[in-house]
């Protein structure tokens, strides 16, 4: 009986098995199917990389097209176009440019060329662009003169910020002719004495307008004492000249000082051929004499 009963209980446990057990659904598998909107990513990022692709290669050809092409050269220098310049010829503005000829107006270093420009003492400020295809325009700002300069070499000229220039012979300037600066006195120094001597014009034009045109000379080689050379003073006569000692400051009132007694100090005098005003309440009249008088 043992047996029977063994197999029996083990088919009613199989039984048991099956009645309990959860049926399992199969598993659907669906193909997913491209929309409408799957075509259209596909299009708008294959025409994204197309375009992308074509940008490059076209930058790539315009880059090679302006480094290296003939017609983006710098050929000749009429392709240089210069204003602002009056005294500064062509032919110094086309020697800033001569490294660059044959090469494409791209590889023209801007900066180091107005920088070459600048250092040419005519010469303030100077701007230099490229103007496509191949042209380069420069715009020049010219220093302006105040002054003769007389020193050993000639007469050349200077500027309000004491740069020396070399003076055109086709120019024609009236100006008074200055002495005592030199080319190897520190900018500095030249600078502070001319403006000095612009000072003096400024305060004897106030003093007695039309006075500048009187000022032949002006000797800044002591810094303590402009020496001016006058020329051409009604109450002198018919003496050509007049060596005057205003010192360093109140130039109006001095220049007035002289103006006003100058006949009075001629017709007591004679012939004078200096005046030294630099000391307070004393005129010195021609100093070499030893002659002087009180201040009125």
């Amino acid at each position: 009986m043992a047996p029977d009963s063994e197999v029996y209980q083990h088919e009613a446990l199989a039984d048991d098995e099956r009645r309990y057990l959860r049926r399992q659904k199969p598993v659907e598998v669906r193909r997913k199917r491209f929309n409408r909107g799957g075509w259209a990513a596909i299009r708008r990022w294959t025409l994204i990389t197309l375009g992308a692709g074509v940008t490059i290669f076209a930058g790539y050809e315009a880059f090679h097209f302006l480094l290296f092409s003939t017609a983006v050269n710098l050929a000749t220098y009429d392709q240089i176009e210069v204003t602002g310049n009056h005294f500064v010829s062509r032919e110094t503005v086309n020697e800033k440019f001569t490294a660059d000829l044959g090469r494409s107006i791209l590889r023209v270093p801007l900066e180091e060329r107005r920088a070459a420009l600048e250092a040419t003492p005519w010469i303030s400020q100077a701007a230099v662009q490229r103007i496509l295809p191949n042209r380069i325009r420069v715009d020049l700002t010219e220093r302006t003169p105040v002054a003769f300069l007389r020193s050993s070499a000639g007469l050349s000229m200077i500027d309000g910020q004491g740069m020396i220039l070399d003076r055109p012979l086709e120019a024609d300037f009236h100006f008074p002719v200055v002495s005592g600066v030199v080319e190897n006195t520190p900018i500095q120094d030249r600078e502070r004495r001319i403006g000095v001597f612009l000072q003096f014009m400024r305060d004897v034009e106030l003093a007695h307008p039309g006075a500048d045109d009187s000022v032949s000379e002006v000797d800044l080689s002591q810094a303590d004492d402009v020496r001016v050379t006058l020329t051409g003073l009604s109450a002198l006569e018919s003496q050509d000249t007049l060596l005057v000692r205003f010192g360093n400051d109140d130039f109006v009132n001095k220049y007035r000082l002289l103006m006003d007694n100058l006949a009075q100090w001629h017709e007591r005098t004679g012939r004078i051929e200096s005046v030294d005003l630099r000391f307070a309440k004393q005129v010195i009249v021609n100093p070499e004499q030893q002659t002087a008088s009180s201040r009125p």
